[in-house]
């Protein structure tokens, strides 16, 4: 998996592209929790799950379904007096935020790969390339050389891409004079 930094990254980034009014303190840090939220799964392995079934680590909780029905969940508890266009707006956010998750882990060095369709089919896929360096599940393991290793990985393959896609949304929105 990529580390929480990274999830959160591309969450923050994504939050660029969305009109600054809709993305207030609360809505991106529901966003950046969306996109850690499927690493939930990691609590299988406490209780025996194997690491390839539907509810093991990245199954289920790494699925487009999951990122669906989690974001339906966000807009329906916390905007569920909003604008359409506006709850709508968010329900993308949340998906978007909660769906790169498990694109950033297809493209890490580890694990057994994405169920992206569970339930519907458990098949582990990775991306073309994998070069995120796969972090420690384990939080002492991670402030430990291997963890700078993630952290430098990330940096080019996650840091660089959020920042040029920010730059993107910023020069979009001043070219639309927002």
């Amino acid at each position: 998996m990529a580390s929480a930094f990274g999830h959160a990254a591309a969450a923050f980034t994504a939050s660029r592209f969305f009109p600054k009014f809709l993305m207030q303190k609360r809505v991106i840090f529901l966003g950046v929790a969306s996109s850690i939220m499927p690493d939930i799964d990691v609590l299988a392995f406490k209780y025996g799950i194997p690491y390839e079934d539907l509810w093991g680590h990245r199954g289920i909780t790494h699925s487009i379904f999951f990122a669906v029905l989690w974001s339906v969940a966000l807009v329906y508890l916390f905007h569920s007096k909003s604008k359409s266009e506006n709850k709508r707006n968010l329900f993308i956010f949340y998906f978007l935020a909660t769906a790169s998750h498990a694109i950033l882990d297809s493209f890490t060095t580890g694990g057994a790969g994405v169920a992206f369709f569970a339930p519907f089919d458990n098949e582990r896929y990775f991306a073309p390339w994998r070069v995120i360096k796969v972090s420690p599940i384990n939080a002492s393991r991670f402030f430990s050389e291997w963890g700078l290793r993630v952290l430098a990985s990330e940096a080019k393959y996650i840091g660089i891409p959020c920042l040029a896609l920010w730059g993107i949304a910023k020069s979009y929105k001043m070219a639309k004079g927002k």
